[in-house]
């Protein structure tokens, strides 16, 4: 194995990767640091990641639980995507104060607003430990042994580091499906205030008719702020507390972006699996992908029409159609893109010689017993994700499982009766109800269907039928009802169809897929960590990344449009004028400020950069990322990919995969001009 990871790194030292694919672990970006410069990057290796020095990753933190954010000031100041506060914005929103409506700017430090379980995770190193990992670990234990061996010594690397400082939080990872393993050490923040965010009509312009799409002119990109104690270490929300002061912050350049400009994006990509069989990329394009976005279609329908008739259920919901919407339409790119590319057709040939290779090796044979794993798993997997889609997101039910888990731990109900009833609108979840039982009774394959399901369905005679009784019977559709359960009225609360539900579709899950599913995906990992290895011997001059896992990684780049299809060609810079001919006081997602219409009345902004594309390898996990030119400074955030390119988390296409930011300089633009806000310019460090 060390002689496998030996020969990756001389590769990544002689070979550039084809165009600007990869995400690198920026421990390791020595390795890359040539062909960066090369491109036109003039800093080192040690500015982008250093543990004796301050560097750009102390000014990049996880924003949250799957976003990133960047440090722009000396006071903790801290930039991230509108999307990604959405959440917190909707939290704080109200009728009477229209948070996601007419923005929010806190005027002065003590306006600033506290969000209760929000974090900011700073990595403070990353380190190789796989030697450590595998320690005491030999070829003639089982599998079941080396897992058990890894988590014992991942356990006690975990203990060690998190003495090392005040609220530290660590993880071993598995890179290259378990081939190599890594520390990662984080200081954990947990009072961060919100500052300010443009109003949805910016931060959301387009919405999902734009989400993925180019060109796009969304201001997308909300301001918070990280405190800590008067020791500058992580502390709980306090009164007392003051702005954080970082080791590094970005200094930000008002040059912008100009096509053919490097680009860097440092942030913490999802989820990525570049080196999976064939099999498993044909189920996601032709399977998975299109069942999941029918099931989606049909609650975001439901949701909209809702939405569009009350203001007070638009703002309920925004956050949950958001939440459903993103991942449905990317899907949507990411099947066609799959399609376009013959991925399928392109792994299956790559397996052919890769077979032919193998034979007579301890790797022949491997591709077919991936094959025959993915053929028994995904019936199962298949009939999990249509469930997934359509009983869990039923409301009633999670809220009926979550009180059911506080009371058998005897834990206080209150604050999830309290959160529940804030965002819950019934007419919608009743809807969205009957659709999905009647879209399961379609989707699902009739020896999948529990008896349970199937004994309703004989004896209401109809999805609607079946939701109508159920949500006149339930007692959680009542708040007062619930608020007044004690643990003692378990009874009830397991008697009561809405739960009677959930506890059926949950126990045929853990009795008739999991089982399945389980063992299959087990097994497919334990192949996939021989798989990984096998193609690295395989291809000794190919560089490879490791998929990503959440973890802080760089991609580099350059700004460049790109040509969807025939005849069509973008530009890679948007401009003000772009929203104004979108503008349309008709449609919620294009209905802008009147200020914003003002100014440009006034003339003089019509060529106002608004947001711009690169090339840069990105992934969910990445929104939020500080996109940084050749001098280190920042000239964008990060929010999108193309929609032609979202196949990219599992085959990257040089010609059209393009993320898309939003320029720095209409961050500053609506800051000043529509947020009045100015006075944030004297905190921040500017580079030009």
């Amino acid at each position: 194995m060390k002689r496998i990871f030996l020969l990756a790194a001389l590769v990544l030292l002689l070979q550039p990767l084809r165009a600007d694919e990869g995400m690198w672990l920026p421990v390791l970006i020595s390795q890359r640091i040539g062909d960066m410069q090369a491109k036109g990057f003039k800093l080192s290796a040690e500015d982008i990641y250093s543990v004796n020095q301050a560097s750009l990753k102390d000014a990049v933190v996880l924003f949250g639980g799957g976003c990133t954010g960047e440090v722009v000031s000396d006071e903790g100041l801290l930039l991230t995507n509108h999307h990604c506060g959405y959440g917190y914005i909707q939290r704080h929103s109200s009728v009477e104060h229209d948070y996601l409506k007419d923005g929010f700017w806190a005027m002065d430090r003590k306006s600033e607003l506290p969000n209760r379980g929000l974090t900011v995770s700073f990595l403070e190193r990353m380190e190789d430990v796989t030697a450590e990992a595998l320690k005491g670990y030999d070829k003639s234990m089982t599998e079941s042994m080396r897992d058990s061996v890894v988590r014992a010594n991942s356990a006690r690397l975990i203990q060690n580091a998190v003495k090392e400082g005040k609220g530290l939080r660590a993880s071993v990872e598995a890179l290259y499906y378990g081939n190599q393993y890594f520390l990662f050490v984080y200081k954990i923040y947990r009072d961060v205030r919100l500052v300010g965010a443009p109003p949805s009509s910016i931060g959301k312009f387009g919405g999902d008719t734009d989400n993925w799409m180019w060109p796009r002119h969304t201001g997308d990109f909300s301001i918070f702020r990280i405190y800590a104690g008067k020791d500058n270490e992580p502390a709980d929300y306090s009164e007392d507390n003051v702005p954080f002061r970082p080791r590094k912050s970005f200094k930000i350049s008002r040059k912008g972006a100009q096509p053919g400009d490097f680009t860097f994006v440092y942030g913490c990509p999802g989820s990525t699996k570049e080196y999976v069989v064939s099999d498993d990329v044909r189920y996601v394009a032709e399977v998975s992908d299109p069942q999941k976005i029918d099931l989606r279609t049909q609650r975001l329908d439901i949701m909209k029409k809702y939405m569009a008739q009350d203001q007070a259920v638009r703002i309920q919901y925004s956050s949950k159609a958001a939440g459903v919407s993103n991942a449905w339409k990317k899907w949507q790119g990411e099947a066609k893109g799959i399609q376009k590319m013959n991925t399928v057709a392109s792994k299956q040939a790559f397996e052919a010689k890769f077979r032919q290779w193998a034979k007579g090796t301890e790797y022949d044979g491997l591709v077919d017993k991936l094959s025959a794993l993915y053929e028994k798993r995904n019936p199962y997997y298949h009939a999990y994700e249509i469930y997934s889609e359509s009983i869990r997101p039923i409301e009633l039910l999670q809220f009926a499982g979550n009180v059911r888990a506080a009371l058998s731990a005897k834990r206080p109900i209150d604050g999830t009766v309290e959160s529940f009833f804030k965002d819950y609108y019934q007419p919608i979840d009743e809807e969205i109800c009957a659709a999905m039982l009647k879209a399961f009774d379609a989707s699902m394959e009739d020896g999948f269907k529990p008896a349970y399901f199937k004994e309703k369905m004989a004896q209401y005679g109809s999805a609607e039928a079946w939701q109508k009784d159920l949500f006149s019977k339930s007692l959680f559709t009542d708040k007062a009802k619930v608020l007044a359960l004690t643990p003692d009225d378990i009874d009830k609360v397991t008697s009561d169809p809405a739960y009677e539900l959930s506890d059926a579709f949950n126990e045929w899950y853990i009795e008739t897929l999991r089982p399945v599913i389980s063992e299959t995906g087990e097994q497919i990992r334990l192949l996939n960590r021989d798989y990984m290895r096998a193609q690295m011997e395989f291809e000794p001059n190919k560089a490879f990344y490791p998929d990503a896992n959440l973890t802080l990684r760089v991609a580099y780049g350059h700004v460049q449009g790109y040509k969807p299809s025939d005849a069509v060609e973008y530009a890679p810079v948007s401009t003000l004028k772009g929203i104004i001919e979108k503008d349309n006081p008709d449609i919620f997602d294009y209905n802008i400020p009147q200020v914003l219409r003002d100014i440009y009345a006034e003339g003089g902004h019509e060529n106002q950069p608004v947001c711009f594309l690169a090339t840069n390898h990105t992934s969910g996990g990445n929104s939020g990322s500080p996109v940084i030119n050749s001098d280190g400074n920042l000239i964008g955030i990060n929010f999108d990919r193309v929609w032609e390119g979202t196949m990219s988390d599992i085959v990257f296409d040089p010609d059209v995969c393009r993320n898309i930011s939003i320029d720095i300089r209409y961050l500053l633009f609506v800051v000043d001009k529509i947020g009045h806000a100015g006075y944030l310019f004297n905190e921040m460090n500017f580079a030009d």
